[in-house]
């Protein structure tokens, strides 16, 4: 600790100018006496005719002193100097009473003055350290903490590190930081901080070295894969193969644990034997006959080859000359050449018959499309019935269910082009459709679409459709004919089937004009900061909520990818541990949640019913789009208390399972034991990091035994309150204002006070074309403003704005409270 410093006093005489009262140069300063060697104190002042010691409140001896005189050359002045000595045994006189000190007093013909008390101590370093690191050995990637408390001393000692007699520098390291208690910490360790440590102190006596603790990092081994099984060891009948594995996944160093199991597999193979093949014995001749020949066979079946066993060699039919009464050695007579001119006609009946086929097919062939597919399996869900034939007047309407085993064409290509011709394709009674080319690629919405003709109607004025790109996987495959057809939408789970009956064809239940304009994929897409292609949906993105306009109900989902690395996802950290603990184990949940309100209050109801409670304030981490996992890791915890069941020096969750964002309750659960039942209080640190990024830490303390509530932690329920329908905080217009204003502002005002300039108002006027599509711009921008102050809004606001319209019409607002 520093010395208390004493001002500078000057005590002048009265009368005198205070401009001659002197004033130090030079004031003596804290010294430490080094084993016996004497401190030098010194003091120079300016005016002065005397200066002395003063040490412990005596004065110093006038011969003690050494004086010396100048002259200040800027102000002409006298200069004094004086100085002295203390040794070590005029401290000791006065040790343990209080501490040595000397000050300088200066004399002058105006008062005189004194300067700062200057103390002198013993310096010294005792041998022995109060607390040296010890030897350890850890695991790779577990974190070390070496204590190292210095000896006691004056001036108090500075602590350094040496691995293997070098100096640990903490500014070229990242892993390495040393505590203001001297502590060096090592977050993760790696084989390289396998070392020699040791813990030096020093000041400007002596310097005292520990003695070295040994680190080992260790390394558990682990299994490689299996290889594949080898060939059975044997040919024919029963052998082994095997497979093999190594312990290289890591190989296991610094006397870490070798791989659990076995290195080999056996199992038992078998492997048929080859058969050769024989043959059997030769049959009987056979008749001679008119060519004078006759034969015998015989058959390689005794036994046949199998199992790669070789063929039987040699000719399996044997002829012979021959002499019988029927044998004929005349020439070929007049029935000869019928046989051969019978055979020749046969055989160019076969060859038209084949040119005819073949002719057919290649008419049907080029009929179709290169992509046609087998309608085989497209078909097999319908059964063919009989066609009752339709009236005259109305040819496209059928009764019955179709029967599309009868001319039928199977259609393949991608969805959906869109013919720059007539919206309507015509199903002639024949082939269904020729192939589409390579036109502009749609999507149309799937929304629950109206029945009747209204709703054809606005089909077949409005377009609904979207660009998608051609390929493999937007493929579309379907059967048809002029009664109907199925369609089958890869990836979407839809199969569609068009008939017509009383109405137009229906491709998935949406109604297409004309029986022909396939709409392709049942989803629309809205793109964010383009102009809407469609007035059937708008939406306004702001910087804390997204606002969606349609005319159809539906499911939405606001969709976006980051832009760039530096990208982040808000996630809001909170911890559970059961409220009773009837048994030694104890489980900590830490829940990883998007860091939005109403995701907390699930998992809140979710832990309730598990008999769970809240033991620590949530916390904030932000997430980068950096590709790295997020990891879990629990320190500082009793080892004489409780053990941890966690194998690992840490746990991980997969990058991709917080981006995507589609598991909304991630956890992880550290289960810990105690050691005792009757331990009850619970005191560790938790922490939670982005490789590479953002991190919190936990610390955990309270007794696990009593029922304590952290409600402080969450925000009320009943802050949140219920939206507000009535009064003035209420985000739901009164029926009779709404009706007032909207035919006050959708008419043109003479002076621009309409529609627009409220828009204008409420900061609602980047679309306007928007509104103005609508039949009441108006009340579009009312919906609009009831959605931005959902639940609690601000009806005097609204009127404000109305007002500064140009709409001073006090009329407007003059309801009773009963109507609001």
């Amino acid at each position: 600790a520093g010395a208390q410093q004493s001002a500078t006093v000057a005590n002048p005489v009265s009368g005198a100018s205070p401009d001659l009262l002197p004033h130090f140069q030079l004031e003596p300063e804290d010294v430490y006496i080094v084993k016996n060697k004497a401190v030098s104190l010194a003091c120079r002042a300016t005016p002065a005719t005397q200066i002395y010691f003063k040490c412990n409140g005596e004065w110093v001896h006038q011969g003690d002193h050494v004086t010396q005189h100048s002259t200040d050359r800027g102000t002409g002045l006298p200069v004094m100097e004086v100085r002295i000595e203390v040794t070590r045994q005029q401290v000791e006189k006065i040790f343990g009473l209080e501490e040595y000190w000397c000050q300088c007093v200066a004399w002058s013909s105006s008062g005189t003055t004194k300067s700062q008390k200057a103390f002198v101590r013993i310096a010294y370093l005792r041998k022995n350290f109060e607390q040296e690191p010890t030897a350890r050995e850890v695991s790779i990637e577990q974190g070390i903490v070496l204590p190292c408390r210095p000896p006691e001393g004056i001036p108090p000692a500075e602590v350094e590190w040496l691995r293997n007699e070098e100096l640990v520098d903490p500014a070229l390291d990242a892993n390495v930081y040393v505590t203001p208690e001297h502590s060096l910490v090592l977050r993760q360790a790696r084989l390289a901080d396998t070392a020699n440590y040791t813990c030096v102190a020093k000041n400007i006596v002596a310097r005292r070295r520990s003695a070295s603790a040994a680190i080992t990092v260790y390394v558990n081994g682990g299994w490689s894969t299996w290889t594949q099984w080898s060939g059975c060891s044997t040919s024919c009948g029963r052998g082994w193969q095997k497979r093999s594995r190594m312990c290289t996944n890591p190989t296991p160093l610094n006397g870490g644990a070798f791989c659990e199991g076995q290195n080999v597999q056996k199992t038992a193979c078998t492997t048929l034997c080859p058969v050769d093949g024989a043959w059997s014995e030769w049959s009987k001749w056979s008749v001679c006959g008119a060519e004078c020949t006759h034969w015998r066979s015989r058959e390689c079946s005794e036994p046949a080859p199998r199992n790669g066993g070789q063929d039987c060699h040699g000719p399996e039919l044997d002829t012979r000359n021959c002499t019988s009464e029927l044998c004929s050695h005349a020439a070929p007579g007049a029935e000869d050449v019928a046989l051969y001119v019978g055979l020749v006609a046969v055989a160019v009946c076969l060859v038209l018959l084949l040119l005819v086929g073949v002719l057919v097919y290649c008419r049907k062939k080029g009929g179709l499309d290169a992509d046609v597919a087998d309608s085989s399996i497209l078909t097999a869900g319908f059964q063919p019935v009989s066609i009752k034939p339709s009236k005259a007047d109305n040819p496209s309407l059928l009764t019955i269910q179709p029967d599309l085993s009868t001319t039928t064409m199977t259609y393949q290509g991608s969805l959906c082009p869109r013919q720059d011709g007539p919206a309507k394709l015509q199903l002639p009674n024949g082939h269904l459709l020729s192939p589409l080319g390579a036109g502009r690629h749609t999507l149309h919405h799937s929304s629950p679409a109206a029945e009747g003709a209204d709703f054809v109607a606005r089909l077949s004025t409005q377009s609904y459709f979207r660009s998608l790109p051609r390929g493999t996987t937007n493929m579309a495959y379907g059967t048809f004919n002029f009664l109907g057809g199925r369609l089958m939408i890869p990836n979407t789970g839809t199969v569609g089937w068009a008939q017509g009956a009383e109405t137009s064809p229906r491709v998935g239940g949406m109604p297409i004009p004309g029986g022909a304009s396939l709409p392709g994929c049942m989803q629309d897409v809205l793109q964010l900061g383009a102009e809407p292609c469609t007035e059937l949906y708008y939406c306004q993105l702001e910087a804390q909520a997204c606002y969606v306009f349609t005319e159809q109900l539906g499911r939405f989902a606001l969709v976006g990818e980051s832009l760039s690395m530096a990208a982040s996802k808000r996630l809001k950290l909170v911890l559970f541990a059961p409220a009773a603990c009837p048994s030694l184990e104890y489980n900590i949940r830490v829940y990883c949640l998007s860091d939005t309100q109403d995701v907390l209050k699930e998992v809140i109801q979710l832990e309730k019913q598990l008999g769970g409670q809240l033991i620590g304030a949530p916390r904030v981490l932000h997430f980068k789009d950096s590709y790295h996992n997020l990891r879990l890791s629990i320190h500082d915890m009793p080892s004489s208390l409780w053990k941890s069941k966690l194998l690992a020096s840490y746990q991980e969750i997969p990058f991709y399972h917080i981006w995507s964002g589609l598991q909304p309750f991630l956890h992880c659960t550290f289960t810990l034991e105690r050691l005792s039942p009757s331990t009850c209080e619970l005191a560790c640190k938790i922490w939670v990091w982005q490789v590479e990024g953002d991190g919190q830490s936990f610390t955990v303390n309270f007794n696990i035994a009593k029922d304590t509530r952290f409600s402080d932690w969450l925000v009320p329920d009943s802050e949140v309150g219920a939206p507000a329908l009535v009064g003035p905080s209420a985000f739901k217009i009164p029926f009779l204002i709404r009706q007032k204003i909207i035919s006050s502002l959708d008419p043109p005002g003479t002076r621009g006070a309409d529609w627009r300039t409220l828009a204008q108002k409420l900061n609602l006027d980047s679309h306007l074309s928007f509104f103005a599509s609508k039949p009441s711009p108006t009340a579009m921008i009312l919906n609009l403003w009831e959605a931005r102050h959902f639940p609690n809004g601000n009806l005097s606001q609204l009127a404000a704005a109305v007002a500064e319209v140009g709409k001073q019409d006090s009329a407007l607002f003059a309801v009773s409270e009963a109507e609001c």
